[in-house]
């Protein structure tokens, strides 16, 4: 049962149970928890920072099933396209879930990279946590600290454009109207 600290329960539980408001939304393993998070609820309680969460959408064509974001394309492992047309889902509004340290920075801006700005830099020491804004969405990177350059190892300035990449493996999809995983 995880109320408060949740990485102490991730660190000391076999198996957890995340409720919300009396109700059980999950009972897993904290791996299993932190991989498959079964609605937007869990996505966000568990981990440090805090899951993103993207208003995208799914889309579907000749080659199978990809996600949209910010005028991106972002690609989608066969498992997870494997599973969407298992149940036969169409294209549709999604939240697109992505935990920061999945988040991959870029040198330049391509079809599969999203632009950003830099708004708030915090060295943790190994690692930097990277505040962006894409579009009107505030989003939240944890890039070790020896993938930056030298020069920025110590944190990038404010308002300086990067350029992030989502992994097709390691995307969460929501329905927005449910809150559900969708490959649940």
């Amino acid at each position: 049962y995880v109320t408060h600290d949740q990485t102490e329960a991730m660190t000391l539980g076999d198996r957890i149970v995340i409720m919300k408001d009396g109700f059980i939304q999950q009972i897993g393993t904290p791996q299993e928890v932190f991989d498959h998070p079964a609605n937007i609820f869990v996505a966000g309680f568990i981990g440090s920072p805090q899951m993103n969460l993207f208003d995208a959408h799914l889309e579907k064509d000749a080659s199978g099933y990809y996600a949209t974001y910010h005028g991106t394309r972002i690609a989608l492992a066969e498992h997870i396209q494997n599973a969407l047309a298992a149940k036969g889902v169409a294209p549709m509004d999604i939240i697109l879930g992505c935990r920061p340290e999945h988040l991959t920075l870029r040198q330049a801006a391509g079809p599969e990279a999203v632009t950003a700005r830099v708004d708030v830099s915090e060295m943790m020491g190994s690692e930097v946590h990277l505040h962006v804004v894409a579009g009107e969405k505030d989003v939240v990177l944890r890039i070790p600290s020896t993938d930056l350059p030298a020069g920025h190892r110590s944190g990038i300035p404010f308002g300086t454009e990067v350029y992030f990449t989502f992994p097709e493996d390691l995307v969460h999809l929501f329905d927005p109207a449910t809150e559900k995983n969708l490959l649940d």
